[in-house]
């Protein structure tokens, strides 16, 4: 399938089922760099954290295209636990989108590793490449058709307040 312009890590605990495992899928598709150490996570990269304090926006385009993105693959029942410990990087919070996978399907927020790799680089700009990454599944399509105009108007964005704007309008 080929890499992409865009660097991607994923940070995987291995607190998932392998087969189902959408990180693991990215790395054996070389779209994705696994990272097995917490100290291998590059300082400068958009870390993607549900507990964030700031919000991803169009903005962060530049981080992302200097360098990279990371993904923590992590169980959602664990979530809390793995960020309750400072991660050493540009730390964003995905605004809400709605997930497509079977696992989470419906319950906004919970998306896998790879709808929000693709998320954030729909949000930051590098449309074909999320389209790419979505390809790798069945279900990558349906996460685009449930929040095509979710992740149009995030694009569009240049400030937090934008995007919680945007956020509050949906849900």
């Amino acid at each position: 399938m080929g890499s992409l312009k865009t660097r991607l890590y994923v940070y995987c605990l291995g607190e998932d089922d392998p087969r189902k495992c959408t990180a693991l899928k990215l790395n054996r598709f070389g779209l994705a760099k696994k990272l097995k150490r917490r100290f291998e996570i590059p300082r400068k990269a958009v870390l993607l954290n549900p507990f964030a304090e700031k919000v991803l926006t169009s903005a962060d385009r530049e981080a992302v295209a200097r360098y990279g993105v990371v993904a923590v693959d992590c169980s959602w029942k664990k979530v809390e636990k793995t960020f309750s410990r400072r991660f050493k990087a540009v730390n964003r919070r995905l605004p809400l989108l709605v997930p497509a996978n079977p696992i989470n399907f419906g319950h906004p927020g919970m998306l896998s590793s790879l709808e929000a790799l693709a998320a954030t680089l729909y949000i930051t700009g590098f449309k074909g490449e999320a389209k790419k990454l979505l390809s790798l599944y069945k279900w990558g399509e349906t996460f685009l058709n449930l929040n095509k105009n979710l992740l149009e108007e995030y694009s569009k964005t240049r400030s937090e307040e934008d995007v919680l704007r945007v956020e509050e309008n949906y849900f």
